[in-house]
């Protein structure tokens, strides 16, 4: 990636990482290998009822976002803030770059990166 600005879209099967640019992006696909896992949930249990994301799949979403200078991580239920809190114990040098964590349900390519540009333009004006 030689984009100085980047944007992960996550879930707990797949994370999308753009390289965002002025005109355009880079996209690189990295998908959870394990087959899918269901939980079933009982009254009065504490837990959410999900497996935890897998931790060879978050190391490979790092490792795409390792050259990026500023990094918006979006994503629907749990898995941004899975990804934020697995960087901050595991990779700190990358989630001090992490400028952002945003819910965003399924957008398409070109909403993200619509998305991603108009945080990147408020944002740049706060971090210079």
């Amino acid at each position: 990636m030689k984009s100085y600005h980047a944007c992960v879209w996550i879930d707990h099967q797949e994370a999308k990482i753009f390289g965002i640019r002025a005109d355009d992006a880079e996209k690189t696909i990295l998908s959870d290998q394990r087959p899918p896992h269901h939980i079933h949930r009982k009254a009065n249990h504490l837990d959410l009822g999900t497996a935890p994301m897998d931790r060879a799949f978050l190391a490979e979403v790092a490792a795409g976002l390792k050259r990026a200078k500023a990094i918006l991580i979006a994503g629907p239920g749990r898995a941004r803030t899975e990804l934020a809190g697995y960087l901050q114990e595991e990779h700190p040098a990358i989630a001090r770059r992490v400028w952002g964590v945003q819910a965003m349900d399924h957008p398409t390519d070109g909403e993200l990166t619509a998305a991603a540009r108009k945080y990147f333009n408020a944002a740049d004006r706060m971090h210079q």
